[in-house]
């Protein structure tokens, strides 16, 4: 089933906000199947709904109607206590006000998912110290946040989503803060990151220039995906 097979998979899934005359529908019977190490962008307006869309295929939010799987798990059966797990061992976040703390240098900002897992100081070293590779910011490791770049800040961020080794990385609007052409080298990074480590990769944009390096861009509108461009769903 598409479901299983599936990386991320949505079934019909329906959000609502509020009750009655008032509500709001913010997804609308959307289904959708993601493949392991797709690079997917969702784009559309504010308030079209992709951004709900993200937080419920991550298990950030939970659907009013309709199923969402995470590698074959249904989201809606698991107790919080495993969601938690979940977004730990296997998801990685990125956003686009860079969420890092401004007394930490970066190398520390990346170690600390780990520092908080109970990882060895010797293992948390190493990977943190991978992960800046992996982004090109080996050589700022021991700057904090103040002393980098918007674009750096944003790689610091990415090496910190990708430090535990997740299957899934979830960016919402990665490239807001950012000028186009360090915006192109963010896409860039995940583009790489997903082709080369195999990390299924879903960004919610208004960045067309992000959009386009993705595998497959889903267009929402008023809470359902109105078009897709690439590589057909299913």
């Amino acid at each position: 089933m598409a479901e299983i097979t599936a990386a991320l998979a949505a079934d019909s899934v329906v959000r609502e906000f509020g009750e009655g005359e008032s509500a709001v529908r913010a997804v609308n019977e959307v289904t959708v199947n993601i493949a392991p190490g797709e690079f997917v962008a969702l784009v559309g307006r504010s308030g079209s709904g992709k951004t709900t869309l993200l937080n419920l295929l991550a298990g950030l939010d939970r659907p009013s109607s309709g199923k969402v799987w995470f590698e074959g798990r249904e989201l809606s059966q698991m107790p919080e206590r495993d969601l938690v797990g979940l977004r730990r061992d296997r998801i990685g976040f990125v956003f686009q006000s860079f969420g890092l703390i401004p007394l930490l240098s970066a190398f520390e900002n990346v170690e600390l998912p780990l520092h908080i897992a109970g990882v060895s100081w010797r293992d948390r070293r190493r990977r943190a110290n991978e992960a800046l590779d992996l982004v090109g910011l080996t050589g700022r490791s021991g700057h904090r946040p103040y002393e980098l770049s918007g674009g750096e800040q944003q790689r610091v961020a990415i090496a910190r989503a990708l430090v535990a080794d997740p299957s899934v990385l979830f960016a919402d609007e990665p490239t807001g803060e950012l000028d186009s052409v360090t915006g192109q080298t963010i896409g860039g990074i995940m583009r790489d990151i997903g082709a080369s480590r195999g990390v299924t990769v879903v960004t919610a944009t208004h960045d067309l220039l992000l959009a386009d390096m993705a595998d497959r861009r889903l267009q929402m509108a008023d809470g359902r995906i109105a078009s897709v461009d690439g590589a057909p769903d299913g």
